[in-house]
This record gives C-alpha cells, structure tokens and sequence, in this order.
C-alpha cells in the first residue's frame, strides 16, 4: 500500500515549478539525469510561468533548483525574471532511468514491453534497467524538503525540477499515488502548482 514519508514541522508552503521542455522530451525521448538544454518552446514555458507567478497571490521568498541542465535554465530565466537567486539541492536531481534515458518512449514500449506497462501503471512495482527506484527518489526528496525546511520557516518558496520529480514530489505532500510520469513532462502538464502547509498536514 502507499504510504506517505514526508512529516511537515514547517509552516512554509512550496511551489512546484516544472521545468521548460528540452528537445529530448519534444522528440518523444526518456531523458532521466542526461543533461539536455531547453528548446525554444522550452524557453517559451518559462517565461509563461514567470508571468503567471508575478500575478500570483503570493510572493516567493526564495528558488530552490535541480542540478540538470535544462532545470538549471529554467531556475536562472525565472530568477532573473522574479528578482531571486536560485540554489541549486543536488538533491532535486531528474530520476535515473538507467538504460532507458536516451531512448524513444515507443522504442522501450516495443522492446521490454512488460517492464514498460508495469512502469507506466505502477511505476512504484519496477525498476528502470540500470536505473533508480521511486523509493530511493523519495528518500531523496523527502531529504530536500527537509533542508528547505530548515531553512525558512514560513512565506512561499518555489521549487524548479523536471515534470517526473514534480509528479513524485506532489504525491509525497499530498499523499496520493504516482500515476504515468512521462505525461507529466508533455506540454499539456501545468507550469507550476502551489502546495499549501494545510494540504500536506497528517490526517
């Protein structure tokens, strides 16, 4: 069964930033812990999210960030853009997909075909060849929240990851399921999402 291993002590409330999209991920391709730049509609997200966040009902205190490439354009446009300075967690690294990061999605579904349908339904049940367990990246992310934590006890901070960590990072402080992680890294997945202290109290 799924169970929740992030404990709120804090009062500060997070926001989930998706990274713009990178050529890898227009193409179709699994892009893990590769370090890819952002494509031109990639760029484009992000100055879309920056507006939306200046109007937003809120003012964030501070921008934490992923070392991967395109994260790390994403975290410098927006920085530069909402008058912050980005940190990078090592922490909030892309998750590793092992043998699979360089491949077409339809290439793995052709060719580990059963493997592919448990990750996509289930992907909690499975190991990416090579590769990292959701286990592993919650642990890690549960370590990044607790150092943001530490840090600010209260206000706004955002947060700049790849679409999939966003995804596992929403279901640890809102304790629901990981679905399909690919989906979230398309165009159709929202820019960023606020988290709010109240949501992610234990019930």
């Amino acid at each position: 069964p799924y169970s929740r291993s992030i404990t709120v002590v804090a009062m500060v409330d997070l926001v989930l930033i998706r990274a713009g999209q990178s050529e890898y991920e227009n193409q179709g391709r699994i892009q893990g812990t590769l370090d890819v730049p952002l494509s031109t509609s990639g760029c484009d997200q992000v100055e879309e999210a920056a507006e939306q966040l200046r109007a937003a009902p809120f003012e964030l205190a501070a921008l934490y960030a992923g070392p991967c490439h395109g994260v790390q354009q994403t975290a410098a446009t927006l920085g530069k853009l909402l008058g912050l300075k980005p940190k990078t967690l090592e922490l909030l690294k892309n998750i590793d997909l092992g043998l699979w990061q360089g491949m077409l999605v339809d290439d793995v579904k052709q060719k580990q075909p059963k493997v592919f349908k448990k990750w996509r339904g289930a992907p909690d049940s499975v190991c990416p060849p090579q590769g990292e367990t959701l286990q592993r990246v919650r642990e890690r992310l549960k370590k990044a929240v607790a150092k943001i934590e530490k840090k600010h006890k209260s206000g706004v901070v955002g947060i700049v990851m790849p679409g999939p960590l966003v995804h596992v990072m929403r279901s640890e402080l809102c304790e629901q399921p990981v679905a399909d992680l690919w989906k979230f890294q398309g165009s159709e997945a929202p820019l960023w999402e606020l988290i709010e202290t109240s949501a992610r109290r234990d019930g």
